[in-house]
C-alpha cells in the first residue's frame, strides 16, 4: 500500500506542478478566454441539473430502502410508472436541447479565424512550432524570438500558425484558443489580452522527446513598452535567416529565449511551402479534360 501511494502521489502533484495551472482557464486575461470560461461554466452548471439529483437520490434510496428499514413499502411487482418515464426523458432532452444551441452559438462566435472587432489595428505574428521550441516572426516589425512572445495589451494578435516539424498544439490558457500547427498549412488564430503579465504558453500535443520543455513565455505588455522591446530587439545582431532557421531547426529541448534583430522576407512562407504539395499540378489532377486523359494514359 505504501509503494502505491508513492507512486499516486506525484501524479496529483502533476497538475499544479506542471507548467500549465488547473485553474488557468478560470483565470482569463482577455475577452476570448472570457468567454471560453463562460461555456465552461455554464455547460458544467446544466449539466449538474442531472448529475446532482441522481447522487442524492442514489443515496437516498439506499438509506430508505436498506435491509434494517422494516417501514420502507416492498413493491416487487412494480413495472412501470409514465411519470418517472416522462422526468428522466425529458430533463435530458431539454438540457442537451440548451446545451446543442449554446454551442451552435458559440462556436461561431469564438472561431479562431475571426477577427477581433476593435478600434486598434491587428499585430500580425507568424508562430511556427518545431523541435521543441517556438518561433515567433513579427512581420511588420521585422523581428523574431524563441520561446518568448510579447504582445500589446488591448491589441488583437492575428496568429498565423504552422508546424516546421510534426502535427502540434499552440495553446495560451488564459487567452484562450487552443489550435493545431500542422506542416504545410496554415492556421489562424485570434486573440487579445486586456491585462498585462506574463502568462503560460505551451505544446498540449505529443510531438516527441522534448515534449515536456516545449513551453513559452507570453508577455503582454503596454503598448509603450512593446515599442521599447522592439527597439531593443531590433538593436540585436542576430539575423534570422535561411542558414540560422537550419540552425533552430536541429532538436533542442528547454530553449531559453533567443531573440533576432531582423528577418530574412517572406521566411514564413518559405517554410509553408517547404512541406505543401505542388498546387497547380494538384489543382489539374481534379479537372478531367481529354488532354488530362491522354497525359494519364501515357
Amino acid at each position: 500500500m505504501k509503494k502505491l501511494w508513492t507512486t499516486l502521489l506525484p501524479l496529483l502533484w502533476l497538475p499544479s506542478a506542471g507548467y500549465c495551472s488547473p485553474w488557468a482557464l478560470l483565470d482569463p486575461k482577455g475577452p476570448i478566454a472570457a468567454d471560453e470560461k463562460h461555456l465552461i461554466l455554464t455547460a458544467f452548471a446544466l449539466m449538474l441539473i442531472v448529475v446532482i439529483p441522481v447522487i442524492v437520490m442514489a443515496l437516498a434510496f439506499a438509506w430508505k430502502y436498506r435491509a434494517s428499514n422494516t417501514g420502507a413499502t416492498y413493491a416487487p411487482k412494480w413495472d412501470n410508472s409514465h411519470t418517472v418515464e416522462v422526468v428522466v426523458w425529458t430533463v435530458p432532452a431539454i438540457i442537451v436541447l440548451i446545451l446543442g444551441t449554446l454551442v451552435w452559438r458559440s462556436t461561431h462566435a469564438l472561431t479562431p479565424e475571426k477577427p477581433i472587432e476593435s478600434s486598434v489595428k491587428p499585430l500580425t505574428v507568424e508562430v511556427v512550432a518545431m523541435n521543441w521550441k517556438w518561433l515567433f516572426i513579427y512581420p511588420e516589425q521585422g523581428v523574431a524570438s524563441v520561446n518568448r512572445l510579447v504582445i500589446p495589451k488591448d491589441t488583437p494578435v492575428d496568429f498565423r500558425i504552422t508546424s516546421d516539424t510534426v502535427m502540434t498544439s499552440f495553446f495560451i490558457p488564459r487567452l484562450g484558443g487552443q489550435i493545431y500547427a500542422m506542416s504545410g498549412m496554415q492556421t489562424n488564430l485570434n486573440l487579445l489580452a486586456d491585462q498585462t503579465g506574463t502568462f503560460r504558453g505551451l505544446n498540449t500535443q505529443f510531438s516527441g522527446e522534448g515534449f515536456a520543455g516545449m513551453h513559452f513565455e507570453t508577455d503582454v505588455a503596454s503598448a509603450e513598452d512593446f515599442a521599447n522591446w522592439i527597439d531593443v530587439t531590433k538593436k540585436g545582431d542576430a539575423r534570422l535567416d535561411r542558414l540560422s532557421l537550419a540552425k533552430l531547426e536541429n532538436p533542442s529541448e528547454n530553449v531559453q529565449p533567443i531573440y533576432f534583430s531582423s528577418v530574412e522576407p517572406d521566411l514564413f512562407q518559405a517554410i509553408l511551402s517547404k512541406y505543401a504539395p505542388d498546387t497547380p499540378n494538384r489543382l489539374a489532377s481534379r479537372c478531367i479534360t481529354p488532354s488530362n486523359l491522354i497525359q494519364a494514359q501515357r
